[in-house]
């Protein structure tokens, strides 16, 4: 299929459309939430949460007898609910740090539920298949009642972090302070929790119990890269995890054999490392280039403040004794040498330079910055 056609079908094919809304809303409050669980140092929080949320689903199948998707995501949300209070009281009534309650919680609750998926493949009916289908996920079985509910668990979500948004802010930040404000932390960190989990148990469908968490985290940890804001950062994670939505599901609509979950989370992936990259303030070319810079402004002022320390000593800076101490300073290169030249603070004639008076003033200007600094 050609990204022509895929377009035209989205507007006139039900599925199809229903897939890209879904994965876009999904991916909005994903990116949203994630920032929280970026910012809070908890990235491993919504793994362990997707993970947790695989017993649910396969005791509420147990229960019920069938594949209702309703009763799934409620017995994911409470199983879900349970793994993140359990953690909570683990870091709270114990000396264990988040990561390692984190880890446990996590490691427990799946194993628990691969055993009980274990157990119910092996029973004599026929309504447990696809129940495996929660581990990678499967947004072809998406409806338009899912759209919907994860449309209005975004705008109520949306609504809350306005209304506690002074609250949110402070104690992501500090949240020692905030306490002293007099705000419930307490609640607020387990209203953002409740949220986190709730948004989890909608993805589990799409993006499936292993790869919720990289949705969840993708789009925060890239957004973190482009601002200190925290309202920008949460924007750009809604834009990223909503794009990534989209194009991952135009990629896996146009090309046979490949699920939908993983291509999300793939091209989710893409802007993390785009992002690492190409930030201004914080990417990795822009650190080289900042750093080379650095490095040649450090050997043009090793080389002024040199010149000052013999210039200064001479009254005449474009006498030849002056200028044959200076030739003889090994402490430059040509590169340098020429940069200086550029900023005409230095004359070159053939293998001979010597200071000029804008750079003989430039150099005292530095020499005296230096010295006020190691003087304080």
């Amino acid at each position: 299929m050609r990204l022509y056609e895929y377009i035209e079908l989205v507007f006139t094919d039900y599925t199809l459309r229903t897939i890209t809304l879904g994965t876009a809303v999904l991916g909005a409050i994903c990116g949203m939430l994630g920032s929280f669980a970026v910012l809070r140092k908890q990235s491993l929080l919504g793994d362990a949460i997707s993970h947790a949320a695989l017993p649910g689903i396969a005791i509420a199948f147990l229960i019920t007898e069938t594949k209702n998707s309703n009763a799934f995501l409620l017995g994911a949300l409470i199983s879900g609910l349970i793994g993140s209070f359990w953690i909570r009281g683990i870091i709270t009534k114990t000396k264990l740090k988040s990561d390692t309650a984190l880890g446990l919680i996590l490691s427990l609750f799946f194993g628990f539920g691969m055993l009980l998926l274990t157990y119910i493949q092996k029973m004599p009916n026929a309504n447990q298949a696809g129940l495996e289908n929660y581990l990678f996920g499967q947004a072809a079985t998406l409806l338009a009642s899912d759209v919907w509910m994860m449309a209005i668990i975004t705008g109520i979500c949306f609504c809350v972090l306005l209304l506690f948004w002074k609250e949110l802010k402070l104690s992501v930040f500090d949240a020692d302070y905030a306490k002293t404000l007099g705000f419930n932390t307490q609640f607020l960190d387990i209203l953002i929790t409740a949220f986190i989990v709730i948004a989890i148990v909608l993805g589990l469908q799409t993006v499936g119990v292993v790869l919720m968490s990289a949705m969840l985290l993708a789009p925060a940890a890239a957004a973190r890269q482009w601002t200190n804001s925290l309202a920008i950062m949460i924007t750009l994670a809604a834009i990223f995890g909503a794009t990534s939505g989209v194009v991952g599901t135009a990629i896996s609509a146009t090309h046979e054999h490949l699920s939908t979950g993983p291509v999300i989370v793939l091209i989710a992936a893409v802007f993390v490392g785009i992002s690492f990259i190409a930030s201004p303030s914080r990417g990795l070319l822009f650190r080289e280039i900042r750093f080379r810079k650095n490095r040649n402004d450090l050997q043009l002022h090793k080389t002024l403040s040199f010149m000052y320390n013999i210039a200064k000593d001479h009254e005449d800076i474009t006498h030849p004794h002056a200028i044959k101490i200076l030739n003889n300073f090994q402490g430059f290169t040509k590169r340098s040498l020429q940069k200086l030249e550029d900023k005409n603070y230095v004359s070159i004639q053939g293998t001979m330079w010597s200071l000029t008076p804008e750079g003989y003033q430039t150099a005292a200007n530095l020499y005296n910055q230096l010295s006020h600094i190691n003087d304080e």
